[in-house]
């Protein structure tokens, strides 16, 4: 978030220098969990203005925005002049939620509508329908979110100064779950920290092996169960220090330990196997077994798997490739909800391998070197469930089928990325930073990504580059020679050549 901070710095040391500052159109764009609100709100503090938020997710109607006419019945302002009234001031901080998810209908484009309100040249007399007169936004601080510019009009987009909010690594997360997540979750809990101790092994283990998100959304529910098993425990602890004692010759005595141990309050809170440690028995006796396992290297027991990765809405992925081949008329089956981009990027691959399957000895199973000879190839790429689509899976079809033709194995710590072309060049494609922390959220030890999206590489954290080896290629020969243990030879061109003598 370092882009973030220093953009909202230099907003604040200009408007120190000049107070009629007209307010910038900021839009934070990033995977749901990361505190785009919260980042809006802080600023709003920082400020010393009032904050409102205003939710546009599904809003389909201009007139929510623009506001109804007085000649309709139950007319009323729209969300921006009524946000004013509630705030009873002119210059606070409006935070427009999920811009992305604005719909349209016959009613008219509530997008449209906020290319007035979020221009800085025109907001300075935007007119309200209910209002009928011009009303000055120019002093109001608009933030926008959203999870993907994907689906925002070009228009509003151009209007935004969008930055980028990428997912949070492992050790940014543990940061924020000591600092702030638990210590809320113990107070809406009503638990003390003398009561649990959750360890920073802990609080790995859970981002690791229970959570895999670019936010700490799922993070922060699991530490709400976790307080409330622990709450279970210490409420049975309390109704055993204040049972009565029995009666008896040594009553007197016995009742004067209970009521002074009733009388401390530290008594009451802190029952004799206090304070209750998380390690990983109990994370699974609380969270059940884990969900997420950290390596990958069963799915790479056999040739024909190889390991990809995407970017989402939600942040980076890896995606799994799985290729085989049996006897058939030479057809290519692709499975996996898969977009046009990849089908095409599917026939490339194949394409390519096919014209090269001299130069790297690949043959199907009868040993000839036209690899759809008498062969069906079936490429399935895993969670079907969900859409994919995107050039950036080239190189990983290449050395899937190539591990399948060859018989030999992709590396099992090894993930890739890029576009690729009929000639065997590797394009740079978009969200390495993303596609980076999901590799190292995954255990991945090694990434091959384009030789021209080296310049990417300084927007990853100095933790995720140090444990990760980046392999720039630039042909997809470099990536097969990376992609295997002990490269992946090819005949030279000279050797080819049969002499006709």
């Amino acid at each position: 978030m370092e882009k973030l901070k220093k953009r909202v710095l230099e907003y604040l040391a200009v408007r120190q220098l000049k107070n009629n500052l007209k307010g910038p159109i900021l839009c934070f764009v990033g995977p749901p969990g990361v505190g785009k609100t919260s980042v809006g709100r802080s600023i709003a503090k920082t400020l010393g203005r009032e904050f409102h938020r205003i939710a546009l997710g599904g809003v389909c109607d201009q007139s929510d925005i623009r506001g109804h006419r007085r000649t309709y019945v139950g007319s009323m302002p729209g969300r921006i002049i009524n946000g004013l009234k509630v705030v009873g001031v002119a210059n606070p901080v409006f935070l427009l939620d999920e811009v992305d998810k604005l719909g349209k209908s016959l009613q008219g484009d509530p997008a449209a509508a906020l290319l007035e309100v979020l221009d800085p040249e025109q907001n300075h007399g935007f007119t309200d329908h209910y209002l009928n007169v011009a009303f000055d936004l120019s002093q109001v601080l608009f933030i926008a979110t959203a999870n993907t510019t994907a689906t925002i009009p070009p228009a509003l987009l151009d209007r935004m100064e969008v930055l980028q909010v990428p997912g949070y690594t492992q050790e940014e997360k543990i940061e924020i779950a000591h600092r702030h997540l638990i210590p809320k979750q113990l107070e809406q809990h009503g638990l003390t920290p003398q009561q649990i101790l959750i360890p920073q092994e802990a609080t790995s283990d859970i981002i690791s092996r229970y959570t895999r998100e670019a936010g700490v959304r799922a993070l922060e529910r699991k530490f709400g169960a976790i307080c409330r098993a622990v709450a279970v425990k210490v409420a049975e602890g309390n109704k055993v220090t204040k049972t009565d004692p029995p009666p008896g010759p040594e009553a007197a005595g016995r009742r004067e330990k209970v009521l002074e141990s009733l009388n401390s309050p530290a008594d009451l809170s802190l029952p004799p196997e206090m304070p209750i440690v998380m390690d990983r028995h109990a994370l699974k006796d609380i969270l059940g077994p884990p969900i997420f396992e950290m390596q990958v290297s069963e799915r790479l027991s056999q040739p024909g798997v190889a390991i990809g990765l995407a970017w989402t809405p939600m942040g980076g992925e890896i995606m799994f490739v799985e290729a085989s081949r049996m006897e058939g008329e030479g057809q290519l089956t692709l499975t996996g909800q898969l977009g046009d981009v990849m089908k095409e990027s599917a026939h490339l691959a194949i394409s390519w391998l096919r014209s090269n399957a001299k130069t790297y000895h690949l043959t199907n199973a009868s040993g000839s070197f036209d690899l759809l000879d008498n062969t069906d190839i079936h490429l399935h790429f895993p969670a079907g469930a969900v859409t994919k689509d995107g050039p950036s899976a080239g190189v990983t079809i290449v050395t899937c089928l190539a591990s399948l033709f060859s018989g030999r194995l992709v590396r099992s710590d090894l993930a890739m990325t890029g576009e690729i072309t009929l000639r065997g060049l590797v394009l740079p494609v978009g969200g390495i930073k993303d596609k980076a922390l999901a590799a190292h959220r995954a255990g991945l030890k090694r990434i091959i990504i384009p030789k021209r999206n080296e310049k990417d590489l300084e927007e990853i954290p100095a933790t995720v580059r140090a444990d990760l080896d980046f392999v720039m290629a630039g042909c997809l020969d470099e990536v097969l020679n990376a992609a295997f243990d002990g490269g992946f030879p090819a005949t030279s061109r000279h050797d080819l050549l049969n002499s006709k003598l």
